[in-house]
């Protein structure tokens, strides 16, 4: 049985280098690329065929990321999601993962362990890269130091410029369930200042740059 893979990538260089590590597997071929994840929950919507998708994180200012699309699969009923990209922060891992994303794993994976991954999402299976393995690993050993997704995603938009009225508005949140998760961003990271937790939650790649 051949696996049906989806190509989900803004760069067009990525899809092809992609697409020539598929195809040359004897049990699986690319049958379809696309530039964005706007596209890609179209597609899935009008019933696409596939067995996975490959879907990267991010893609140009303003569009859809690959959490939110792969969110989307997942409530459509859309093939398995792995997620192929170049950040590994806490942020971006928890927020695919929760998104409902079969496997995670990093573009400088090697060839082999790409397409273990892709026969292991089509299966069914989870497919975590080693390096992402690691960073859920020592969140489960070290939960005191880890942030919450709420907590990601209130410090991402501080990191942003974003005041607490404006981060609120935009997770839907009120004013002091903002603060409060900030208070506990401090307490955790043990810092005293907006600027010092993103500064230290980036050193310690919870954050990206």
């Amino acid at each position: 049985m051949t696996v049906r893979v989806v190509l989900t990538d803004d760069h067009p260089v990525v899809r092809a280098g992609l697409r020539a590590v598929v195809d040359a597997e004897g049990d699986m071929e690319v049958v379809d690329e696309l530039a964005t994840a706007e596209e890609l929950v179209r597609r899935v919507r009008a019933g696409l065929e596939a067995d996975v998708v490959l879907l990267d994180l991010r893609f140009g200012d303003g569009r859809m990321g690959g959490a939110q699309a792969a969110r989307e699969v997942v409530r459509l009923g859309g093939p398995p999601v792995l997620i192929l990209t170049t950040y590994d922060s806490d942020q971006e891992i928890l927020a695919a993962i929760e998104a409902g994303a079969t496997g995670y794993l990093l573009k400088d994976a090697p060839t082999d362990e790409l397409t273990a991954a892709i026969r292991a999402a089509a299966a069914g299976q989870v497919a975590l890269g080693p390096s992402v393995q690691r960073r859920l690993l020592g969140r489960m050993r070290a939960p005191g130091v880890s942030l919450s997704l709420r907590e990601l995603e209130v410090l991402g938009l501080v990191a942003q410029g974003l005041s607490n009225d404006e981060v609120a508005r935009e997770l839907f949140l009120s004013k002091a369930t903002v603060k409060s998760h900030l208070v506990h961003v401090y307490e955790k990271l043990g810092v005293d200042s907006r600027t010092a937790a993103v500064a230290e939650a980036r050193r310690q790649g919870l954050l990206r740059d």
